[in-house]
Order: structure tokens, then C-alpha cells, then sequence
């Protein structure tokens, strides 16, 4: 006897904000406004989203109007990131306009007598069987949608999909182009003031005295604000504000900092501290081969910066005991959570407007500009302030991403097979988000007369990919294996959340030594690798990017190929890299080939996009990023200390989607930066003979790699 099927469930998102109205609204002037809790940061969300709901509701995709996150009125979806906007908000949507358009199908079928199933939609023209017709548009004052959604209602089968799964314009691009104010640093508000705050070069230093007498002969200053070691201006023009600040500074007296680790020597800091250790996973063999060697690796990577191209920038105005904040942060709930600890208010009293930011994927500084942002317009008369942070500012106190040391034990038997795989990682944790404690996560909150003390980095539960463990666990059918995770309990260096967490790093460090054995054995990195491999997705991809590269072209002096693969935490987007670089004076990369399987690519244009782009970005990882810094200070706070991959440097980047629609969506957004950068590393080798494991693979790096192996 068969069990009965599930009872059909809500999309989470959708299960969290269940108010059909609170995701859809359509109106008499022929318009559809969705409003989702994902906010877009230059990842082409809002276009994706739009293509969902125009197809499910069977409307022109331009009469779609994508609304702004804002906690007065959208559904709460918590953060963006995660590569997890499509997987949840794109699955609620789509489920929300599918009972959306039966609706009004129902209504419809009311008002013209006609069998619902007789139907047609075609752009929001509801026809039937002797040219009998209305509209959504007719009908939207009859319908509400004030009810909570069904679980039980029905998508469109992938066949009868028209928008979904095609290539459209993004929605966001054309403002961008054109140069029309779209991004929060172009959108000034009426009667604008302008703010700047006061923080020390030194590392932990605190602000013990202040001598306001110049700053307030600045001409255009409004307000100096000082509470606690929190202190900055407010002024009527960018420049009085910069004036003001510059005086501010020569009156400030800090005291002494806390000692930053030995940039030198980040693993040995690493694995010096106070720690918590997790065992991830472990898996035991059935029957144990013996081994007959053990290969011993250790790889790093450094502290690693947003490096967003516009330093993060918030507005805010007070009227009375109620504040209006506009933000690019990424989770506009969270952040109104840390707010309301802060200010010492109900949450009610505070609404949050997403506006987009000039780049950032991960927490950078945006939650704590707003807080600034908040703090200093308190002293401006019910006037908005808008507080920019400078490059300096934005490259010595955002957060980073977390550096890691992640050691590899691989035991070999005497034909140099994997009979056991230990994986050990020593990292600050990979999340310090506002809005998930009881103590706020906001810079600010730590210097203000009653300070909240820094919240030390946490890592993500391993079921939502985990922190600096996630990819750690191998898709690879190792026969043994235990993955331990040792995350530290204190943070000189601020860390939080950067593209990828800790998957990079592990990624980087599992595919370098399975390339190094499938070398021990002669045997092709890319067949070495599909003989371990049992997901038949994970092993079309490898073939897929291994046909589109031509794999392996004949060996050229000075060029080198190399591969990489992973699953995004094991449960999301599949992508293999092929790198070939050309290693001469320095390493140049030359051409990067991916293919990438993100089930229904809903926009395969931006999916595109977002493999271009991590691969890029990976790029700039591997050959040129880490944060600087002395025993006392960060001291890469420009471009010109802190280089990333210039116009010049970019290879070309060619994707190939496998395209599969009848499986549900997932993200591509952090897919590439783990292939692409053990491709690189392991064409690094290919093509000069020495495996640098220390990220970023610089000239100095290779010098030092080619010493040790002489």
C-alpha cells in the first residue's frame, strides 16, 4: 500500500510573509508593482523576478514595476546573500502570482459567465469564448488580495513559461548607463545636510579628548556631535562637512590601541588563538586501504576587503521620536533590529528604505553608515543628513573577509589512491551581520558613551552552507574523511561576511592537492577528478567546460592550464573553471572557460553576468588582494595599497549554462570564485612547475614556492 503524497507546502519566504498583497499588486492604471524583501546589489535580482512574475501573471514584463525594500511595507526575507534570491524570493513569487492570477481567473469567470478553465490571459486581458473580455485592471478593485496564500495553488509548467528562462534587458541597467540617479550617493534629499564622523587611525584606539574650538569657527558647520567616543559634524555642503572634520580631527586626543597580529605570520596567529572547535563531518571507510604515505599541505588566504567602488553612504532623518533611514544594506529588517537596540526605540518607530549601493556582495560598511548616518541627523532639526565614508575610512574600518589556514592530510595507498582525507581550518568566523543577536553588530554601537561591546564573528549553521567550513566537505567520493573546524574567539581585525565566506579558501585548497595526486599518478587532473565523482551534474559540467576549453591544448612554453570544480556549499550552483595563464614576468590570466548548472536559469544573460563577474573577481582575489597592515594599524587604505585587478588585467571570460528548467532555480552568484581560483593556482603550476599555496600568488609568492622545492 502506497503512503499518501506530502501535503503541499508554502515557499519559506512566502510562508514567512503569507499576505498575498504584500508581494503583488496590480492597478486600474494597467501596472503590476511586486514588491520583494531581496534587495538588488547589482546582481540583476529585480530583472529576474520581474520575468517570474510577468510570466505567472501573463503580463508584458514592462508593465511590471519592481518596488524597493522597505520595512513599511514589504514581506521580510531577511538578508541577500547566500546566493539564495532566487531559491527563495523567486520561489515565493512565483507561487504567490500563480494564486494571484486564479483569482482573478475566478472573478473573471463571475463577471462574463464563463468557465474559468475557458479563459485566456494575454498581457492582463482576461478573454474567453465569444470574444468576451475584462482585465486585471477592470477587476483590481474587486479583487483583494488581503488573504493569506494557498499552498495548494499551481505555477505554470515549464513548457508554458514564455518569459522565464530568456535572455532580457536588465531592468537596473539602463539608469546606470544614462547616468540617472539610481544609486544612494546620487539620490539627495530636500534640504539635504551633510555629515562626516570622527574615528581613529590607530587599531582599538578610543577618543578620550576633544577640543571643539577650531571645528566651530568652520564656516557652514551645523552641529558637532559627541556621545561617548562617537563623535562627527553635521554641515550644510560636503566641503564645510570635510573642513569641519579635518579641524575636528587636529582637536582629537586617542588613546592607545590593541596590537594587530603579524601580517607575516597569519597562520601562525591563526592558530595561536583562543579557539571553539567544531567537527563538521566525518565519514568512515567500510573497508580501510592501507596507506603508505601521507601528504601534508597547508594553505592560506589573507583578510581580504569589500573593495567597493563607492565607500558606503546612508541618509536619515528624525521627526520626533520616529527616524526614516535609506541604506544599501543588504537586510533592511536586520538592520532596523540593531537600530531600535542602539536608539533605544520601537522598532515601529523606524522604517528602513533600501536604495541601491555602487557594489558590495557581503557586509561591508553600509549597516554602519546608517547608524552614523542616524546618530548625527538626531542634531539636525528634523532635517535629513547624509553620511558618506571616505576610501580611507571604508578600508580600515569595514569589516573583512575572514583569512583562514586550512592544513590537508590525504593518506595514499602504493598506487597513490585517496584512502583518507583529514581537513582541519583555523579562521575568524564569516558572519557578524546586524539584526542576529541580542547585542547590536553595528560599529558606532561599540563607541558611544554606553557601548555595546564588539560582537565577535559566528559561522553559519553547516544546513545553511556554513561559515568558514562551507565546501569543506567534499562532493568527491573519498573513501574516508574528517572535516574539523576551528573558529577563533577573538578578532583584532574586523571580520563578517565577504562573497563566498569560507568557501573560497576550501575550495582553493581541496582542488590544489587533488590536482597535485592526480599529478602523483600521471593521470589527467580532469579524469582523476570524474572517477571521484558520482553527481552526474557535477560531472557534465567538468565535461562541459573541458569541451568549450578544448581541454588540453599542447604545452607552450610559459602557458599553463589548470581546472577547477565545486558546488556551491554542496547544495547550490555547479561550475568548473578552466584557466589558462600566461606566467612570464608575472602571472597573467589570460582566458578563464566555465560551465555552470544553476537548474532553471530564469535570466540566462544575468546568470552569465554573475559567472563573468565572480570570475573576475576571483581573479583579482588570487593575483593581487590582501589587507595590509602593521602591528598598530591597517595600512592599505587607497587603491595604490590596495590593488585590485585593473580594465587591463581582465581575461576573457567565456560561460556555457546547462540549462536544466525543470529544476528548480538556485544562485550563481558565488559559484565561480572557488573554481576559478584553484584553476588559476593549478595552472600556476602547469605552467612553471611550483605549487604556490599562499593566496595572493604573487611574484615574491612564486620566488619563495620555487626556493622551498629546489
Amino acid at each position: 500500500m502506497s503512503s499518501a503524497s506530502p501535503a503541499p507546502t508554502l515557499p519559506v519566504s512566502l510562508a514567512a510573509n503569507p499576505k498575498l498583497s504584500s508581494w503583488v499588486k496590480l492597478n486600474v492604471e494597467g501596472r503590476v508593482a511586486i514588491s520583494p524583501g531581496k534587495v538588488e546589489i547589482g546582481q540583476g535580482i529585480v530583472t529576474a523576478l520581474a520575468q517570474i512574475a510577468a510570466d505567472e501573471l501573463d503580463v508584458d514584463i514592462g508593465r511590471v514595476e519592481m518596488i524597493r525594500a522597505s520595512t513599511a511595507a514589504s514581506p521580510n526575507e531577511g538578508v541577500t546573500s547566500g546566493s539564495l534570491s532566487v531559491q527563495q524570493s523567486g520561489r515565493a513569487l512565483r507561487h504567490a502570482c500563480a494564486e494571484v492570477r486564479q483569482r482573478f481567473l475566478v472573478a473573471a469567470s463571475e463577471r462574463l459567465g464563463v468557465d474559468a478553465s475557458l479563459l485566456d490571459i494575454h498581457d492582463g486581458t482576461i478573454s474567453g469564448p465569444g470574444n468576451v473580455r475584462t482585465s486585471y485592471w477592470e477587476l483590481a478593485g474587486d479583487v483583494s488580495l488581503d488573504h493569506d496564500a494557498n499552498a495548494g495553488a499551481t505555477a505554470k509548467i515549464v513548457a508554458k513559461r514564455t518569459v522565464a528562462g530568456h535572455s532580457v534587458q536588465r531592468v537596473d541597467i539602463p539608469d546606470k548607463v544614462f547616468a540617472r540617479p539610481r544609486f544612494i550617493h546620487d539620490c539627495p534629499l530636500p534640504d539635504l545636510l551633510h555629515g562626516r564622523v570622527l574615528r581613529p587611525d590607530t587599531s582599538g584606539a578610543k577618543l578620550i579628548a576633544l577640543d571643539e574650538t577650531a571645528t566651530r569657527a568652520v564656516p557652514g558647520l551645523v552641529a558637532i556631535v559627541r556621545d561617548g567616543g562617537f563623535s562627527g559634524v553635521v554641515a550644510d555642503s560636503e566641503a564645510a562637512a570635510e573642513a569641519a572634520l579635518k579641524a575636528l580631527r587636529r582637536g582629537a586626543t586617542w588613546s592607545a590601541g590593541e596590537p594587530l597580529p603579524d601580517e607575516a605570520d597569519l597562520a601562525g596567529f591563526l592558530k595561536s588563538q583562543p579557539i571553539e572547535t567544531t567537527v563538521i563531518d566525518t565519514r568512515m571507510a567500510a573497508t580501510t586501504g592501507k596507506p603508505t604515505r601521507t601528504l601534508r599541505r597547508h594553505y592560506t588566504r589573507p583578510y581580504i576587503a569589500h573593495a567597493s567602488i563607492a565607500p558606503s553612504c546612508a541618509m536619515a532623518q528624525w521627526d520626533g521620536d520616529h527616524v526614516h533611514v535609506w541604506t544599501h544594506s543588504q537586510g533592511v529588517y536586520l538592520l532596523r533590529a540593531d537600530l531600535a537596540i542602539v536608539l533605544k526605540l520601537p522598532a515601529e518607530n523606524i522604517v528602513v528604505e533600501h536604495i541601491e549601493g555602487a557594489g558590495c556582495y557581503g557586509h561591508n560598511a553600509a549597516d554602519d553608515v546608517a547608524l552614523d548616518a542616524a546618530l548625527l541627523a538626531n542634531a539636525a532639526g528634523g532635517r535629513p543628513v547624509r553620511v558618506q565614508w571616505s576610501r580611507h575610512d571604508e578600508m580600515s574600518h569595514a569589516p573583512f573577509g575572514a583569512a583562514m589556514a586550512i592544513e590537508i592530510e590525504a593518506d595514499l595507498d602504493a598506487d597513490n589512491e585517496i584512502v583518507g582525507w583529514r581537513h582541519a581550518i583555523w579562521s575568524n568566523g564569516h558572519a557578524a551581520r546586524p539584526g542576529r543577536a541580542a547585542q547590536p553588530a553595528l560599529l558606532a554601537a561599540t563607541e558611544i558613551a554606553t557601548p555595546y561591546p564588539r560582537m565577535i564573528s559566528t559561522n553559519p549553521p553547516a544546513a545553511n552552507g556554513g561559515g568558514g567550513d562551507r565546501n569543506s566537505v567534499p562532493i568527491y567520493d573519498l573513501p574516508a574523511w574528517t572535516i574539523t573546524s576551528h573558529r577563533l574567539l577573538t578578532m583584532p581585525v574586523r571580520t563578517s561576511a565577504l562573497r563566498t565566506l569560507g568557501g573560497q579558501g576550501n575550495v582553493f585548497a581541496i582542488e590544489a592537492l587533488l590536482d597535485e595526486i592526480a599529478a602523483l599518478r600521471g593521470e589527467d587532473p580532469i579524469a582523476f577528478r570524474l572517477r571521484h565523482l558520482r553527481d552526474e551534474r557535477a560531472k557534465e559540467v567538468i565535461r562541459a567546460a573541458a569541451r568549450r576549453a578544448q581541454w588540453k591544448p599542447q604545452k607552450k612554453s610559459g602557458i599553463g592550464h589548470g581546472v577547477g570544480f565545486a558546488r556551491y556549499k554542496n547544495t547550490g550552483a555547479y561550475c568548473a573553471a578552466i584557466a589558462e595563464i600566461e606566467g612570464t614576468d608575472d602571472i597573467r590570466v589570460k582566458r578563464l572557460t566555465l560551465a555552470v548548472d544553476v537548474g532553471e536559469a530564469v535570466n540566462p544573460d544575468g546568470v552569465i553576468n554573475q559567472i563573468e563577474g565572480g570570475a573576475i573577481q576571483a581573479t583579482s582575489w588570487v593575483l593581487k588582494e590582501r589587507v595590509r597592515f602593521d602591528r598598530t594599524r591597517i595600512t592599505s587604505t587607497s587603491w595604490t595599497d590596495y590593488p585590485i585587478l585593473t580594465f587591463s588585467e581582465v581575461p576573457a571570460v567565456d560561460v556555457e549554462i546547462i540549462q536544466r528548467p525543470e529544476i528548480e532555480p538556485v544562485g550563481a552568484g558565488e559559484a565561480a570564485h572557488g573554481p576559478v581560483t584553484a584553476a588559476i593556482a593549478n595552472a600556476v603550476y602547469d605552467c612553471l612547475g611550483v605549487r604556490v599555496r599562499d593566496l595572493p600568488i604573487t611574484r615574491d609568492k612564486i620566488i619563495a614556492a620555487m626556493e622551498l622545492a629546489s
